[in-house]
């Protein structure tokens, strides 16, 4: 009887219409797209810089003939978004999504403007980076907030498949927005930018709303005191402490936990391969066929067309997964996680592997430009794939660890993202793009172990894992 009136209020927690879980649809998919769309264009910025990366090196004097210089405003943007998020999300889940979300928004539109004025390289690369440490955490809010607005994981499935294809194909289309643009100037990437971002900065206050549930309680407790006791024992961790394990954690995991650490080289691997394209292609297209710089930034579409197909992909693979619930033995009406990984197998050894393969043995001036560009989309195809996989089996298979585990893929991803293209240039000059390209085949085909591994034995190895072990005794 003494914990009757906690109860009581949990439960009218629970069934408050101002509990995120609790919201209509229709106000829980505006926030979803609006976080998508913020994704898409975040990504934008990342990657238009490559189209006219060798014209703004000549504009600084800047010498890119022994090492890929022109690339560093990449490089750097990348890096910023691997640290950006340790720190920036710990923050966000302490004081909350909203005002933080709009402030980062802010800096994030402010930092365009230098970009586009910089009269110097090392302003370029200095307010880029600055960029990539906020536009990091722009880009992981909406996998923090779809656990938030969403209870089960059949309504989590989409938004997180969603968040997946824009997180890839904003960078895929950086290039093709640079391409489109950059013949006016290239300051002219940039001021364009600014005005979409501009154009969307009333959107954003408009529909993004506190979705943190520990906030929006604590806030309602403060007038309505059937909410009190539910708010009062609530864990007020310190922010330092949030920003240690955030820290910590996720390196933690990467370097004692198998699964995370081969799945993350499996997707980093796959995310470096968006940016290492953005070097290829220009080789490739503008040796083979005289392609300019716009036309070779144009072939990234392929990439892109074919990330779409893969998100087309993995609804029906999203469903199956749910099916599995029905044939799990040992945690009944539990959907398995491996049942995650069968279309990212195929997509793996055809997709990745077959469309490097295709990718670089049709790479020559007599074989017509389009076929190289075919096997481009079974890459990106592939990519989006195989990206949504592994973060929704990290998701699925790590709980309570998800948002440490995922941390550490996204940390994977972003390094590999800014350090592996600065060795392409010289890898298609030395051994050539039918040897370069098939280099990054067979990669793709050894780490196609790692799936297979674990839709052969991923029971066992799942029970070896410590971390999983524990988040899943405490659910």
């Amino acid at each position: 009887m003494s914990h009757g009136p906690l109860e009581a209020s949990r439960s009218a927690w629970e069934q408050h219409p101002e509990n995120s879980v609790n919201w209509p649809k229709r106000k829980k998919w505006s926030i979803v797209l609006v976080l998508a769309t913020v994704i898409l264009l975040v990504g934008l910025n990342a990657t238009s810089v490559t189209t006219p990366g060798l014209i703004i090196a000549e504009h600084f004097h800047v010498i890119d003939t022994s090492f890929p210089h022109s690339f560093w405003p990449v490089t750097v943007w990348n890096t910023g978004a691997a640290i950006g998020p340790m720190i920036g999300m710990p923050m966000l889940e302490n004081f909350g999504i909203r005002k933080g979300y709009m402030l980062l928004y802010l800096i994030f539109t402010a930092m365009v403007i230098p970009q586009a004025l910089a009269h110097n390289f090392a302003t370029l690369l200095v307010v880029r980076a600055i960029a990539g440490l906020v536009g990091g955490v722009l880009q992981n809010v909406l996998e923090q907030v779809a656990p938030e607005i969403w209870a089960t994981e059949k309504e989590r499935n989409l938004p997180i498949t969603i968040y997946t294809f824009v997180y890839v194909s904003g960078v895929t289309l950086g290039p093709v927005l640079g391409a489109v643009v950059h013949e006016l100037s290239w300051r002219w990437v940039f001021y364009i930018q600014l005005i979409i971002y501009g154009a969307m900065f009333p959107i954003v206050p408009l529909t993004i709303k506190e979705t943190r549930g520990p906030i929006i309680l604590s806030h309602l407790a403060k007038t309505d005191p059937s909410l009190a006791k539910a708010a009062n024992e609530l864990p007020h961790p310190k922010l330092l402490s949030l920003i240690y394990d955030a820290i910590t954690r996720p390196a933690h995991l990467l370097f004692t936990e198998p699964v995370v650490f081969f799945l993350t080289l499996w997707a980093a691997f796959c995310f470096g391969l968006v940016f290492i394209m953005t070097q290829s292609i220009p080789q490739v297209y503008h040796t083979n066929y005289a392609f300019s710089d716009s036309a070779s930034g144009l072939v990234q579409v392929s990439l892109f067309i074919g990330e779409a197909v893969g998100f087309a992909a993995c609804l029906p693979q999203n469903a199956y997964y749910l099916r599995s619930a029905r044939r799990n033995k040992s945690d009944p009406g539990v959907p398995i996680p491996e049942a995650r990984l069968p279309l990212s197998i195929p997509a793996s050894f055809i997709g990745l592997a077959g469309g490097l393969f295709w990718y670089a043995w049709s790479s020559f001036p007599h074989v017509h430009w389009i076929v190289p560009t075919i096997g481009l989309a079974f890459v990106g195809f592939a990519i989006m794939v195989i990206i949504t996989a592994v973060d929704l089996y990290i998701a699925d298979a790590y709980m309570k660890y998800a948002g440490s585990a995922i941390a550490a893929v996204a940390l994977g991803e972003n390094l590999f993202a800014a350090w592996l293209p600065l060795a392409a240039k010289s890898m298609y000059t030395r051994l050539g793009f039918q040897w370069t390209s098939s280099l990054l085949g067979f990669v793709a085909v050894g780490l196609t172990a790692a799936p297979m591994v674990l839709w052969w034995k991923g029971k066992v190895v799942r029970g070896k894992s410590g971390f999983i072990q524990e988040a899943k005794r405490a659910a």
